[in-house]
């Protein structure tokens, strides 16, 4: 078991230290539910009265909050004062991780490696893995059980292939990327004509190219261009389930939760953040820094720097509106028949008031 105390926790994360540092912490934990060998964080004032009550051994906190308004449930508790809270927890959160299970350098018996392949210092291949012709695999590259890595790939210093990951041939990937458990990168894209003999296959003869510092979670499935690149940016994030097709680009530092499909040769700009099941039609453009609600669906081009819901994707703002409007859609509809019975009535005496006249 890996354990820190609070003291170790403070200097590695550049906190100051109130209460006692020799508390030993056996790793993270909500305020909530923490125990006195765990540690846990504040964002900020609202979570005093939490705070009041935790049993955590440690707590992580900004600076502006007064120790006085604390009246802490553990008089001895350790208090680590930081800038950024969720960020030191961050670090807290990795010292408690298990170190790597597979040491650099090793090549595990049953790994399945070409003779043209060039496989730079401290690479490690586990049994099962394979690597194809005249492939090139970076310092300290690792992959696991069942990895397959495809004749021409290229894989950057650092990166990390979780078991069967499959990197189709031709593919590149950057330095000090992460690919999770099941994902692949490079298989065609999605393309047929029809005939009259049916679906024929439209053939997809581009590559893959991920820059560095790029995570890409569980069975996303990124497909090769129809001809030229589909473009991943350095430190974009792709969460579990994420499916890019041919010839999407995503430039640098975008982020794309569970579930997000982009079709192809569409372009997403730098620092655009796409929520959870969020559907982009194909031959698009979604702006720098824009920022699309989970399930939303993305038919037309939008700006950058403005928030997205709804289907079809609209600003906020404007959806928010609606949902008002529509929540009010039954009190307007008796106002609307009121409306039209006093209309009616008034319609009545102005016939009655133009016969009395006429006679």
């Amino acid at each position: 078991m890996i354990t820190h105390t609070a003291a170790e926790i403070a200097h590695i994360c550049g906190a100051t230290l109130e209460g006692d540092g020799n508390v030993e912490l056996v790793g993270p934990a909500a305020l909530g539910e923490a125990s006195g060998n765990q540690i846990s964080f504040a964002r900020d004032g609202r979570f005093v009265s939490q705070l009041q009550q935790t049993r955590a051994g440690a707590v992580i906190v900004p600076h502006d909050l007064r120790s006085e308004d604390l009246k802490l449930g553990r008089p001895n508790m350790a208090l680590l004062r930081v800038e950024n809270p969720s960020q030191a927890f961050s670090k807290a959160i990795a010292t408690f991780l298990p170190l790597l299970e597979r040491p650099f350098g090793v090549i595990e018996e049953g790994a399945l490696i070409d003779p043209s392949a060039q496989l730079e210092e401290g690479c490690s291949v586990a049994g099962g893995a394979s690597v194809g012709k005249d492939a090139r695999i970076g310092r300290d590259v690792i992959l696991y059980p069942g990895c397959a890595v495809g004749a021409g790939a290229t894989i950057g210093a650092g990166t990390v292939c979780h078991p069967n990951v499959v990197i189709y041939a031709g593919s590149s990937i950057g330095e000090r990327c992460i690919l999770h458990a099941g994902c692949v990168i490079g298989a065609d894209g999605f393309g047929f004509d029809p005939t009259p003999r049916g679906w024929e296959k439209v053939p997809q003869c581009g590559t893959v190219e991920i820059g560095c510092d790029v995570e890409i979670g569980a069975n996303s499935t990124i497909d090769c261009g129809r001809f030229g690149p589909t473009k991943i940016g350095n430190g974009c994030k792709l969460d579990n389930l994420v499916h890019l097709a041919h010839n999407v680009v995503l430039e640098d530092g975008v982020l794309l939760a569970a579930q997000v499909g982009i079709a192809g040769s569409t372009t997403v700009q730098r620092g655009a953040i796409l929520g959870g099941q969020v559907g982009v039609g194909g031959h698009l453009r979604i702006g720098a820094g824009a920022r699309v609600g989970g399930q939303a669906g993305v038919t037309a081009s939008i700006e950058g720097n403005r928030d997205y819901w709804g289907l079809p994707a609209r600003d906020k703002g404007d959806v928010l509106r609606s949902v008002v409007s529509v929540g009010r859609l039954p009190e307007m509809r008796k106002l609307m028949q009121e409306l039209a019975k006093r209309v009616e009535a008034l319609e009545s005496n102005s016939i009655h008031k133009q016969e009395r006249r006429e006679q």
